[in-house]
Protein backbone atom coordinates (compact mmCIF):
# COMPACT_ATOMS: atom_id res chain seq x y z
CA UNK A 1 0.00 0.00 0.00
CA UNK A 2 2.34 2.67 -1.27
CA UNK A 3 1.64 5.29 -3.88
CA UNK A 4 3.90 8.16 -4.85
CA UNK A 5 2.36 11.45 -3.79
CA UNK A 6 1.27 13.73 -6.61
CA UNK A 7 3.35 16.81 -7.27
CA UNK A 8 0.09 18.78 -7.23
CA UNK A 9 -0.83 18.84 -3.56
CA UNK A 10 -4.19 20.52 -2.90
CA UNK A 11 -3.98 20.36 0.90
CA UNK A 12 -4.29 23.86 2.30
CA UNK A 13 -1.30 23.57 4.63
CA UNK A 14 2.17 22.05 4.43
CA UNK A 15 1.50 18.31 5.00
CA UNK A 16 5.02 17.83 6.36
CA UNK A 17 4.72 20.63 8.96
CA UNK A 18 5.22 19.57 12.60
CA UNK A 19 2.86 22.39 13.62
CA UNK A 20 0.15 20.93 11.43
CA UNK A 21 0.77 17.42 12.72
CA UNK A 22 0.43 18.59 16.32
CA UNK A 23 -2.79 20.42 15.42
CA UNK A 24 -4.22 17.31 13.76
CA UNK A 25 -3.37 15.11 16.75
CA UNK A 26 -5.45 17.38 18.98
CA UNK A 27 -8.14 17.79 16.31
CA UNK A 28 -8.64 14.03 16.11
CA UNK A 29 -9.25 13.85 19.84
CA UNK A 30 -11.78 16.69 20.00
CA UNK A 31 -13.54 15.63 16.79
CA UNK A 32 -13.94 12.04 18.00
CA UNK A 33 -15.27 13.36 21.32
CA UNK A 34 -17.82 15.54 19.52
CA UNK A 35 -18.94 12.59 17.40
CA UNK A 36 -19.41 10.24 20.34
CA UNK A 37 -16.65 7.79 19.42
CA UNK A 38 -14.68 6.66 16.36
CA UNK A 39 -17.45 4.48 14.88
CA UNK A 40 -20.53 6.34 16.08
CA UNK A 41 -23.55 6.14 13.83
CA UNK A 42 -22.52 2.89 12.13
CA UNK A 43 -24.19 -0.51 12.46
CA UNK A 44 -22.08 -3.37 13.74
CA UNK A 45 -19.34 -4.23 11.27
CA UNK A 46 -18.07 -7.78 10.64
CA UNK A 47 -15.56 -8.89 13.27
CA UNK A 48 -12.90 -9.24 10.57
CA UNK A 49 -13.87 -6.01 8.80
CA UNK A 50 -11.46 -4.25 6.45
CA UNK A 51 -11.57 -0.53 7.17
CA UNK A 52 -9.94 2.45 5.43
CA UNK A 53 -9.41 6.02 6.65
CA UNK A 54 -8.71 8.56 3.90
CA UNK A 55 -6.34 11.48 4.57
CA UNK A 56 -5.62 9.90 7.94
CA UNK A 57 -3.00 12.43 9.07
CA UNK A 58 -1.11 11.20 12.16
CA UNK A 59 -3.35 8.14 12.31
CA UNK A 60 -5.29 8.67 15.53
CA UNK A 61 -8.63 7.41 14.17
CA UNK A 62 -7.06 4.26 12.67
CA UNK A 63 -5.25 3.46 15.92
CA UNK A 64 -8.40 3.96 18.01
CA UNK A 65 -10.42 1.63 15.78
CA UNK A 66 -7.62 -0.97 15.55
CA UNK A 67 -7.30 -1.05 19.33
CA UNK A 68 -11.05 -1.39 19.90
CA UNK A 69 -11.47 -4.04 17.16
CA UNK A 70 -8.42 -6.33 17.23
CA UNK A 71 -9.85 -8.72 14.62
CA UNK A 72 -10.39 -5.94 12.07
CA UNK A 73 -7.78 -4.76 9.57
CA UNK A 74 -7.59 -0.97 9.66
CA UNK A 75 -5.62 1.06 7.12
CA UNK A 76 -4.90 4.75 6.80
CA UNK A 77 -3.52 6.70 3.85
CA UNK A 78 -2.21 10.24 3.61
CA UNK A 79 -0.10 12.37 1.30
CA UNK A 80 2.31 13.27 4.12
CA UNK A 81 5.43 11.15 4.54
CA UNK A 82 6.03 12.71 7.97
CA UNK A 83 2.58 11.83 9.26
CA UNK A 84 2.62 8.31 7.86
CA UNK A 85 6.00 7.61 9.46
CA UNK A 86 4.65 8.93 12.77
CA UNK A 87 1.48 6.83 12.48
CA UNK A 88 3.46 3.65 11.71
CA UNK A 89 5.76 4.32 14.67
CA UNK A 90 2.74 4.69 16.97
CA UNK A 91 1.24 1.45 15.66
CA UNK A 92 4.50 -0.37 16.40
CA UNK A 93 4.82 1.18 19.86
CA UNK A 94 1.26 0.09 20.70
CA UNK A 95 1.81 -3.35 19.14
CA UNK A 96 -1.21 -2.86 16.89
CA UNK A 97 -0.46 -5.37 14.16
CA UNK A 98 -3.89 -4.80 12.61
CA UNK A 99 -3.16 -1.11 11.86
CA UNK A 100 -1.25 -0.12 8.72
CA UNK A 101 -0.45 3.16 6.99
CA UNK A 102 0.75 4.18 3.54
CA UNK A 103 1.46 7.28 1.48
CA UNK A 104 -1.30 7.95 -1.03
CA UNK A 105 -2.74 10.97 -2.83
CA UNK A 106 -6.52 10.69 -2.60
CA UNK A 107 -6.98 13.04 -5.56
CA UNK A 108 -5.59 10.21 -7.73
CA UNK A 109 -6.99 6.69 -8.32
CA UNK A 110 -6.70 4.76 -5.05
CA UNK A 111 -4.17 1.92 -5.01
CA UNK A 112 -6.63 -0.72 -3.79
CA UNK A 113 -8.45 -3.56 -5.51
CA UNK A 114 -12.19 -3.49 -6.16
CA UNK A 115 -14.49 -4.61 -3.33
CA UNK A 116 -11.80 -4.49 -0.62
CA UNK A 117 -13.31 -2.58 2.30
CA UNK A 118 -16.33 -2.87 4.59
CA UNK A 119 -16.00 0.79 5.61
CA UNK A 120 -14.39 3.86 4.06
CA UNK A 121 -14.13 6.72 6.51
CA UNK A 122 -12.98 10.31 6.04
CA UNK A 123 -13.18 13.45 8.12
CA UNK A 124 -12.66 17.11 7.27
CA UNK A 125 -11.65 16.74 3.63
CA UNK A 126 -12.98 20.24 2.84
CA UNK A 127 -9.42 21.59 3.04
CA UNK A 128 -7.92 18.64 1.17
CA UNK A 129 -10.09 18.30 -1.94
CA UNK A 130 -10.97 20.90 -4.53
CA UNK A 131 -14.67 20.78 -5.31
CA UNK A 132 -14.01 19.12 -8.68
CA UNK A 133 -12.20 16.25 -6.91
CA UNK A 134 -15.16 15.14 -4.82
CA UNK A 135 -17.11 13.14 -7.39
CA UNK A 136 -14.01 11.25 -8.64
CA UNK A 137 -13.15 10.36 -5.04
CA UNK A 138 -16.68 9.09 -4.39
CA UNK A 139 -16.42 6.92 -7.50
CA UNK A 140 -13.17 5.46 -6.15
CA UNK A 141 -14.75 4.85 -2.74
CA UNK A 142 -17.61 3.01 -4.44
CA UNK A 143 -15.14 0.90 -6.41
CA UNK A 144 -13.11 -0.22 -3.39
CA UNK A 145 -16.10 -0.80 -1.09
CA UNK A 146 -17.59 -4.28 -0.87
CA UNK A 147 -21.29 -4.67 -1.69
CA UNK A 148 -23.04 -3.85 1.58
CA UNK A 149 -20.09 -1.70 2.69
CA UNK A 150 -20.47 1.72 4.28
CA UNK A 151 -19.10 5.16 3.50
CA UNK A 152 -18.87 7.69 6.33
CA UNK A 153 -17.92 11.32 5.67
CA UNK A 154 -17.75 14.01 8.34
CA UNK A 155 -17.47 17.68 7.38
CA UNK A 156 -17.96 20.99 9.20
CA UNK A 157 -21.01 23.18 8.93
CA UNK A 158 -18.93 26.15 10.04
CA UNK A 159 -15.48 27.15 11.23
CA UNK A 160 -17.01 27.57 14.72
CA UNK A 161 -19.49 30.27 15.67
CA UNK A 162 -18.15 32.50 18.43
CA UNK A 163 -18.84 35.68 20.35
CA UNK A 164 -15.47 37.13 19.25
CA UNK A 165 -15.95 39.78 16.54
CA UNK A 166 -12.36 39.33 15.38
CA UNK A 167 -12.74 35.56 15.17
CA UNK A 168 -15.93 35.94 13.16
CA UNK A 169 -14.09 38.27 10.78
CA UNK A 170 -11.34 35.65 10.44
CA UNK A 171 -13.99 33.02 9.71
CA UNK A 172 -15.40 35.24 6.98
CA UNK A 173 -11.95 35.45 5.39
CA UNK A 174 -11.55 31.67 5.61
CA UNK A 175 -14.89 31.05 3.85
CA UNK A 176 -13.98 33.56 1.12
CA UNK A 177 -10.57 31.96 0.69
CA UNK A 178 -12.07 28.47 0.29
CA UNK A 179 -14.67 29.69 -2.20
CA UNK A 180 -12.22 31.78 -4.21
CA UNK A 181 -9.72 28.93 -4.47
CA UNK A 182 -12.13 26.15 -5.45
CA UNK A 183 -12.79 24.42 -2.11
CA UNK A 184 -16.21 23.55 -0.71
CA UNK A 185 -19.59 24.17 -2.31
CA UNK A 186 -20.61 27.58 -1.03
CA UNK A 187 -22.56 29.62 -3.58
CA UNK A 188 -21.21 32.98 -2.39
CA UNK A 189 -18.21 32.47 -0.10
CA UNK A 190 -20.17 32.90 3.13
CA UNK A 191 -20.03 29.27 4.27
CA UNK A 192 -18.10 26.04 3.77
CA UNK A 193 -21.03 24.58 1.86
CA UNK A 194 -20.05 20.92 2.25
CA UNK A 195 -22.75 19.41 4.43
CA UNK A 196 -25.64 20.66 2.30
CA UNK A 197 -24.45 18.81 -0.82
CA UNK A 198 -22.91 15.55 0.46
CA UNK A 199 -26.15 13.58 1.00
CA UNK A 200 -27.30 14.20 -2.57
CA UNK A 201 -23.81 13.48 -3.92
CA UNK A 202 -23.89 10.09 -2.21
CA UNK A 203 -27.35 9.31 -3.58
CA UNK A 204 -26.22 10.31 -7.08
CA UNK A 205 -23.19 8.04 -6.65
CA UNK A 206 -25.62 5.13 -6.09
CA UNK A 207 -25.53 4.83 -2.29
CA UNK A 208 -28.58 3.63 -0.39
CA UNK A 209 -29.93 4.52 3.07
CA UNK A 210 -28.17 7.89 2.98
CA UNK A 211 -28.64 9.75 6.24
CA UNK A 212 -26.94 12.34 8.42
CA UNK A 213 -25.91 12.82 12.04
CA UNK A 214 -25.23 16.21 13.63
CA UNK A 215 -22.46 16.92 16.14
CA UNK A 216 -21.56 19.96 18.21
CA UNK A 217 -18.68 20.76 20.54
CA UNK A 218 -18.53 23.77 22.83
CA UNK A 219 -15.31 25.74 23.37
CA UNK A 220 -16.55 28.49 25.71
CA UNK A 221 -14.25 30.12 28.25
CA UNK A 222 -15.61 28.07 31.15
CA UNK A 223 -15.18 24.71 29.34
CA UNK A 224 -12.12 22.43 29.60
CA UNK A 225 -12.11 22.30 25.78
CA UNK A 226 -11.35 26.04 25.57
CA UNK A 227 -7.63 25.30 25.86
CA UNK A 228 -7.78 22.98 22.84
CA UNK A 229 -9.58 25.66 20.86
CA UNK A 230 -7.04 28.30 21.83
CA UNK A 231 -4.05 26.17 20.80
CA UNK A 232 -5.79 25.21 17.54
CA UNK A 233 -6.47 28.88 16.81
CA UNK A 234 -2.80 29.71 17.45
CA UNK A 235 -1.72 27.07 14.95
CA UNK A 236 -4.34 28.00 12.36
CA UNK A 237 -3.56 31.71 12.43
CA UNK A 238 0.14 30.94 12.14
CA UNK A 239 -0.31 28.70 9.09
CA UNK A 240 -3.12 30.51 7.27
CA UNK A 241 -2.32 34.22 7.45
CA UNK A 242 -0.12 34.16 4.33
CA UNK A 243 -2.96 32.46 2.40
CA UNK A 244 -5.27 35.42 2.95
CA UNK A 245 -2.58 37.87 1.90
CA UNK A 246 -1.66 35.85 -1.19
CA UNK A 247 -5.33 35.68 -2.21
CA UNK A 248 -5.70 39.45 -1.87
CA UNK A 249 -8.27 39.23 0.92
CA UNK A 250 -6.28 41.42 3.34
CA UNK A 251 -2.87 42.99 3.78
CA UNK A 252 -0.21 41.42 5.99
CA UNK A 253 -0.68 44.26 8.48
CA UNK A 254 -4.46 43.77 8.61
CA UNK A 255 -4.09 40.02 9.16
CA UNK A 256 -1.49 40.49 11.89
CA UNK A 257 -3.73 42.95 13.74
CA UNK A 258 -6.77 40.71 13.33
CA UNK A 259 -4.95 37.61 14.61
CA UNK A 260 -3.70 39.48 17.67
CA UNK A 261 -7.23 40.73 18.38
CA UNK A 262 -8.61 37.18 18.07
CA UNK A 263 -6.24 35.89 20.73
CA UNK A 264 -7.16 38.76 23.06
CA UNK A 265 -10.89 38.16 22.64
CA UNK A 266 -10.54 34.43 23.21
CA UNK A 267 -9.27 35.27 26.71
CA UNK A 268 -12.45 37.17 27.57
CA UNK A 269 -14.30 35.62 30.51
CA UNK A 270 -17.57 35.74 28.55
CA UNK A 271 -16.19 34.17 25.36
CA UNK A 272 -18.48 31.50 23.87
CA UNK A 273 -17.94 29.19 20.90
CA UNK A 274 -19.60 26.20 19.28
CA UNK A 275 -18.37 24.04 16.39
CA UNK A 276 -20.94 22.17 14.27
CA UNK A 277 -20.28 19.14 12.05
CA UNK A 278 -22.41 16.68 10.11
CA UNK A 279 -21.64 13.05 9.32
CA UNK A 280 -23.14 11.68 6.10
CA UNK A 281 -23.44 7.90 5.80
CA UNK A 282 -24.37 5.67 2.89
CA UNK A 283 -24.61 1.96 2.04
CA UNK A 284 -23.24 0.47 -1.17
Amino acid sequence: MEQKASETNTYLFDPESPVEMARLIDLHRITTEAMGGPLSGLPDLPADAHILDLACGPGGWVLDVAYAHPDAQVAGVDISKTMIEYANARARSQNLKNASFGIMDITQPLDFADNTFDLVNARLLFGVLLRDNWKPLLRECTRILKPGGHIRLTEPVDATITTSPAHERLNTLSYLFLWKNGYGFSVDGHSVGMTTVLPRMLREAGYQQVHTLAHALEFSADCPSWKDFYHSTLAMTSMSRHLYVKSGLATAEEIEQLCQQVLLELHSSDFNAMWHMVTTLGLK
